[in-house]
């Protein structure tokens, strides 16, 4: 049972059409797979109708059920609850936000006004605070540790400040190309890679599984 909830497509800087997307993981055994597009205020309303509409056509017959949602990507602190909202109303499955990762310019704040914005996911959040992953853990909302280059140097330190206040994780590939799509067995390297035990996977996986039940 594979579950990706951060990937993206041409609508963004991905490479791929939903359909293919969609089926690329298909033939590895994904249960479910998000689109998340990298979006702003400029452009929030072009890419999520486009991802529904793609789930809604796509999803009686595929193996895989496609998630539309938006990643909120550098948008400035004070728009970040404003922009949640938006997604939600235009029909998003899932919200992720751009967190602090180490290898962008990120601003200072980011995680916490996402967290405070009620995100579902926070996306490589780097060195994330005790205080923030807390929040998290008392919203429910979902840390990232990432199968993605550069924005994984830091899955260690998430690993253990989650486990340290009890927050959700949620390991993804943060895919862009056929290439990213994480395996079974990559995305469990991903996890004990961060200094996770087999038995906290098994329920990371668990986790993400009731998620994406809880949107039925």
């Amino acid at each position: 049972m594979m579950i990706d909830l951060h990937t993206h497509c041409f609508f963004s800087d991905g490479e791929l059409v939903p359909a293919e997307h969609v089926r690329r993981v298909e033939v590895l055994g994904y249960q479910a797979i998000a689109i998340t597009d990298h979006a702003d205020s400029s452009n929030i309303d072009f890419i999520l109708p486009r991802i529904i509409k793609a789930a809604a056509d796509m999803n009686p017959f595929t193996s895989t059920r496609l998630l539309a949602g938006v990643e909120l990507t550098h948008v400035p602190l004070e728009l970040l609850a404003e922009l949640t909202r938006y997604a939600r109303k235009l029909g998003a499955e899932i919200v992720v936000a751009h967190g602090e990762t180490v290898v962008e310019p990120v601003r200072p704040g980011t995680n916490r006004a996402a967290l405070e914005a009620g995100v579902d996911l926070l996306a490589h959040p780097g060195f994330i605070t005790l205080e923030d992953a807390r929040l998290a853990a008392e919203k429910g909302i979902m840390l990232e540790l990432s199968g993605r280059k550069g924005h994984s140097l830091t899955n260690g330190h998430v690993a253990r400040i989650a486990e340290l206040c009890g927050a959700r994780l949620a390991v993804n590939a943060d895919a862009h190309g056929p290439g990213d799509f994480l395996t079974s067995e990559m995305a469990r390297m991903v996890a004990l890679g961060a200094g996770l035990s087999q038995e906290r996977y098994e329920q990371i996986r668990r986790d993400m599984a009731d998620f994406v039940a809880a949107l039925s």
